[in-house]
């Protein structure tokens, strides 16, 4: 192998990170400013949840644990931030660690590494169904949120599943094509 073919394959991992951390910081931010112009009852779009839901399609669940951590604390301490710092951190994690488990299975049944269209919507379901029932309920738990906690769940699931048809296929593509 030449010097010229080490130094590519070394910058592969590099530049996945970059793109990882440029699609998180671009979903924070159009979650926090564009987003509200959507709300529902002050519920928005999880545009960064879609974004951990696809890096753990994609690059496994390590991948989306760390970056459903690092989107997490984002959403966390970005203003206009009203919660306890770490709830969406926590919910976030927990997400990449269920949608990487995912993909792990599917890739344990013999499928290529992603799974069919309907287990990515039903990890979508379950994992927004997970990450806002664990950030409504440590606000419970921390005497942060009103107690309606069922609407704000089926609210928010039924905007990423409205999302996700749109946003997973192009997340996938783009986090595909890093693979160099």
């Amino acid at each position: 192998m030449s010097e010229m073919e080490t130094g590519v394959r070394g910058a592969a991992p590099v530049l996945r990170n970059l793109l990882v951390g440029l699609l998180v910081v671009i979903a924070v931010v159009l979650q926090l400013s564009v987003a509200p112009a959507f709300a529902i009852r002050g519920i928005t779009p999880d545009l960064a949840l879609l974004v951990v839901l696809a890096v753990a399609l994609t690059r496994g669940g390590q991948a989306a644990i760390v970056t459903g951590f690092a989107a997490g604390v984002l959403l966390d301490l970005a203003p206009p931030a009203d919660h306890t710092a770490g709830r969406w951190a926590l919910a976030l994690l927990i997400v990449g660690y269920v949608a990487g488990r995912v993909r792990e299975g599917s890739a344990v049944h013999g499928r290529q590494n992603r799974p069919s269209a309907m287990i990515v919507m039903a990890t979508v379901a379950a994992c927004s169904f997970i990450g806002v029932s664990v950030f409504a309920v440590s606000g419970l738990i921390l005497g942060e949120a009103p107690l309606t906690l069922l609407p704000t769940v089926a609210i928010s699931v039924g905007y990423d599943l409205l999302l996700a048809p749109l946003l997973i296929p192009a997340l996938l593509w783009l986090l595909g094509k890093g693979d160099l």
